[in-house]
């Protein structure tokens, strides 16, 4: 090829030449020695046409061959790659396999035992590798080793006992609630279905001596007893039974110191304050309400109650009043209704 580019330089640089002496002829004879410096000059370019041609198709195929050494090399790589990544794994297997033999002699094995094993049983080595790098990322996955983890254990092993005693104790505590609770849920329905009962019995006593007939009694208003409330049904003389709400002023004052005596029977206190309780009653009922504070005050019961009505007044065995005969000063009187009557009849 370089020969080939010399020669077609050449050729021009005489081609040249000859235009260059062509230029300076000017007569017949030189004429003539032009026309055969012309042939000479479409030889020589012919042959240079031709050996330009040779160069042009050495210089593809020039091309081609480094395109294909180009492609070798590439499909190359990884075949270089493979044979360090093996190289690199032969290096690791033989280190690994020194440090198992080191491990093997220090555990004192007996390494014909231990392949005669392995090959009788067919273990698979691969498999074993797998297993024992599993095993050795789980240890890693752990970390450092914890020496206070054994002190730590104790701990929490004594924190689980006192845990466990708390525990049962705290079980033992509810059972024992639950069972006061169930206990005191059956008495109090039991004392509160006794006490109802003799309210009850007390009320519908109560209510016809106060009335001077009649009848009356207390319902319970649900099925569940320590929620259920209660209404009053009073029946008057001469008149439908009802509910309180449908009675007259008085007959709702007097069916309610009925059903206030009824509940004080059931434990009568020694002192019982009354204010102003007759105050709605007309003069028979007031009568029959004096009657009924002056036979539970001999039953050891001392009632203090206030009053306008003279009617109730004449039951009381004290009176004490307060009289206002000069403007902002307040006197007391006591009367003794026991020597006033007998001052009266001397």
């Amino acid at each position: 090829i370089d020969t080939a580019i010399e020669q077609s330089r050449a050729n021009t640089l005489a081609g040249e030449q000859l235009e260059l002496e062509l230029g300076t002829l000017n007569d017949a004879a030189a004429q003539a020695g032009l026309q055969t410096a012309l042939a000479l000059k479409l030889e020589r370019e012919q042959a240079l046409g031709a050996q330009r041609s040779v160069y042009d198709d050495l210089s593809s195929r020039l091309r081609q061959a480094d395109e294909q050494r180009l492609q070798f090399e590439r499909s190359l790589d990884p075949l270089r790659e493979r044979i360090t990544k093996l190289q690199l794994e032969e290096q690791a297997a033989q280190l690994g396999g020194a440090q198992y033999l080191e491990q093997l002699h220090a555990a004192e094995a007996d390494l014909a035992a231990l392949q005669a094993d392995i090959e009788g049983n067919g273990v698979k080595l691969w498999g074993l590798q797998g297993e024992i790098d599993r095993i050795q990322r789980d240890v890693a996955a752990l970390g450092a080793v914890n020496l206070a983890a054994l002190d730590e254990l104790t701990a929490a092993r004594e924190r689980k006992t006192f845990l466990d005693a708390q525990n049962a104790d705290l079980n033992e505590a509810i059972d024992t609630l639950e069972d006061a609770i169930r206990k005191i849920d059956f008495e109090t329905r039991e004392l509160l279905g006794q006490t109802f009962a003799q309210v009850n019995e007390h009320f519908g006593s109560m209510f016809p001596s106060l009335f001077g007939g009649g009848n009356a009694r207390l319902v319970m208003t649900g099925d569940e007893i320590l929620d259920a409330g209660v209404q009053v049904m009073a029946q008057p003389p001469g008149k439908k039974n009802s509910t309180i709400h449908l009675l007259s002023g008085g007959e709702k004052a007097l069916t309610a110191i009925a059903l206030v005596f009824a509940i004080f029977l059931l434990n009568p206190a020694p002192f019982c304050l009354l204010d102003e309780v007759d105050a709605p009653l007309d003069d028979a009922n007031t009568e029959r309400y004096s009657k009924l504070v002056s036979e539970m005050s001999h039953k050891g019961t001392q009632f203090l109650f206030i009053s306008h009505n003279k009617i109730a007044m004449e039951m009381a065995e004290q009176l004490i009043g307060v009289t206002m005969q000069e403007q902002g000063v307040s006197r007391i009187v006591a009367v003794d209704m026991e020597a006033a009557i007998g001052m009266v009849q001397a």
